[in-house]
């Protein structure tokens, strides 16, 4: 995510000479050096009180430890998280600013077609939002929640999205071949319905239940495949599936939140 936002300031016009990356790995540094032409630190100095935002794109464990040498100098800043399982008062604490928006970003993000979950502190002002908006603009789309509990049901809705549409895409290519298809035909077939598919969703005013409905006539191929579904409890499976996602993402925030 950090490359992702990264190469996304950069084609978006932002100079590479006004953004630094803390890393301590010299051969991540110099890629990113070369790559972006941004500025790198091997540990926090007081170069970092020239930023106005932070982005915070660490492993959650390695949170504090990263923070505590950055506080002295970011007190002042806007705080961006796209760390899982650590909560806003966490960020706020360990950095000393009350300016912090929380981001649940997915893997698309990569590819510029991601959604990103977002849950700002009363502090960050209306602006703010929107520096945060224009930073992740090249990822894709954004959604703001109104508490930050939210952030839970969006990491098991979209966050976690994407293992559950490449899961249904491996079941299509499975059963490709059980039909003599092969693998690769049945990959073919399923990214295009599932492209065209959410790209119809998106365009129609119908509902998805609708758009379902039509394409399902009684006693026809589509009825027959929904009905083995429906026997075998297919949707509220997958329901308590991301509600167990859900419960994850707030065990991770209860862990690492402290």
């Amino acid at each position: 995510m950090a490359t992702a936002i990264l190469g996304g300031l950069v084609r978006s016009g932002t100079p590479g000479a006004n953004l630094i990356v803390l890393d301590p790995n010299a051969e991540q540094r110099a890629r990113l050096e070369r790559d972006f032409g941004v500025r790198t630190l091997a540990a926090a100095d007081a170069t970092l009180a020239q930023a106005d935002a932070v982005v915070w794109a660490v492993k959650p464990q390695s949170f504090k430890d990263a923070a505590a040498p950055c506080a002295p100098f970011v007190g002042g800043a806007l705080h961006l998280s796209v760390m899982a399982g650590i909560r806003s008062d966490a960020i706020a604490a360990a950095t000393g600013s009350e300016r912090v928006v929380r981001s649940m970003p997915n893997t698309p993000a990569l590819i510029g077609q991601g959604i990103s979950g977002l849950y700002g502190r009363p502090a960050v002002s209306a602006a703010e939002r929107a520096q945060v908006e224009a930073m992740l603009a090249p990822t894709g789309a954004v959604l703001w929640v109104a508490q930050e509990s939210d952030l839970d049901a969006v990491t098991a809705l979209s966050g976690s999205g994407p293992a559950y549409v490449f899961y249904f895409i491996e079941s299509m290519m499975a059963a490709a071949e059980r039909m003599g298809l092969s693998a690769e035909q049945g990959k073919q077939l399923a990214l295009a319905t599932f492209g065209g598919a959410t790209e119809l969703a998106r365009r129609s005013d119908e509902t998805p239940a609708t758009l379902r409905e039509r394409v399902t006539s009684k006693g026809g191929t589509t009825y027959a495949a929904l009905t083995t579904l429906d026997a075998r409890e297919v949707k509220a499976s997958f329901v308590e599936a991301m509600l167990a996602a859900q419960n994850r993402a707030r065990e991770l925030g209860d862990e690492f939140g402290r």
